[in-house]
Order: structure tokens, then sequence, then C-alpha cells
């Protein structure tokens, strides 16, 4: 159990940041009290972005994610297992591949796809039981698309809906991965190159338009 409780690569709550976020957000009381308030803290007060997808190692530290203030399941669910290891309570990393029924038709075309392979989630063992927790999207992104926030009450597994509040299909499992002491980057990279190429080419080409912005627009003039 002590390797759940390590800082790691990714998991760095060794960091001034993380640990303050963690002990801020904490509280006091039981495990079961702090992992709840520690897993709302992240659901909503990072805002969930899958446009910041990108596959820079350090994009993935605990620490970036608070920093940025944003970022789509997998960061967040380091997150929120860091900030859980810096209370003391043990923590793992979740992976699934998910079909969303209701992904949006802006990201299906970006995508090409409707199936979000490693999905992450974070597993918090509380009063001796390892549970589920899926801080991904946040509660102001849930009423615009008409999605039930995910509650997570320190007592049952918390994961996608299988519907929404309309009745219609929403997400859906469809393999699971495994849990994890730490980020498995590697392969979560490789399997990312595999089936989102285009996408990677994709955001490669936008940053590269962006940043040729910046330098315009940074260019000393000439008098």
């Amino acid at each position: 159990m002590n390797r759940y409780l390590q800082p790691t690569r990714f998991l760095d709550f060794d960091t001034p940041a993380v640990r303050a976020f963690a002990q801020q957000h904490a509280g006091t009381g039981s495990s079961r009290e702090k992992a709840v308030r520690l897993n709302l803290a992240v659901r909503d007060g990072i805002r969930y972005d899958p446009y910041s997808f990108r596959l820079e190692p350090a994009r993935y530290a605990a620490s970036n994610c608070l920093a940025a203030g944003s970022g789509f399941c997998v960061p967040k669910a380091i997150l929120l297992a860091a900030a859980a290891r810096a209370v003391g309570i043990p923590a793992k990393l979740g992976y699934a591949d998910v079909r969303n029924h209701l992904t949006s038709p802006r990201l299906a075309e970006l995508m090409r796809s409707d199936v979000f392979r490693w999905h992450g989630y974070t597993a918090l063992f509380v009063d001796g039981r390892w549970l589920k927790a899926t801080p991904a999207f946040d509660a102001g992104l849930c009423v615009r698309f008409g999605v039930k926030p995910l509650e997570f009450d320190g007592t049952a597994d918390s994961v996608f809906h299988a519907f929404d509040v309309s009745g219609r299909r929403h997400m859906e499992y469809l393999r699971e991965i495994g849990e994890f002491d730490d980020f498995p980057y590697e392969p979560f990279a490789a399997d990312m190159r595999e089936h989102y190429a285009h996408l990677l080419s994709e955001i490669e080409a936008r940053d590269r338009r962006t940043a040729a912005a910046l330098d315009t627009d940074f260019a000393p003039r000439a008098d």
C-alpha cells in the first residue's frame, strides 16, 4: 500500500502548489470526507477541456494541470490522485476505453470517432475499499449538455452515467485497461499516436499557426 502514497514523476504532490491545493481542499475529518472534498475540488475547480490534449509528458504532471486550471480527463485524474496521496489517502490511476454517444459534432469531426481511448479516472482507498472517482466533467459543462454531474460520496464507485437527464444514451464502457501507481505515459502515448495520428497532426499544425501569429505580433517593426 505504501507505493500508492508516494510522489512520482506525474503525481508530483511534493511540489508546494499541489500540496497546498490538497491541504486547502481536503480540510479536516475522516479520509472519506477528505476524498469527497478533493474530488469536488478537482471536478469543478479544474475546467474540463478536451481541446487541451497534447502529448508532451510535462503536461501530465499534476502540478501542470493545477497551474493550467483546465484539462481533460487524464490530467484531472492525475491531479486528484496526487492530492489524495498528499493527505494520506492511497490512490491509483485507472483507464478504460469509452464511447461517448453525445460527443459534440466539433469534437467528433476532430477525432473522427466517438471512442475515447484511455479515459482516465482515479481509484481511492477509502474505509478499506478501492473506489472509482471520475472528476472529468465539471458541473457547469454538465448543465450545458444536459448530463447529471458525477457525484462521489466515498461509499461507492462514481463512473460515467449510461444515459443523460433526457434518457439519451450517453457513455458506454468498452474496455478496462487497468490501474497503475503512476501514469503509464509510454503505452498511453503509443496508443494515441496509433489511433489519433490525424488529430495530433491537426493540433501540431494549429499550434504552429498560433506560434507564427504570435511571432508576427511581437516582431519589431521597421521605422
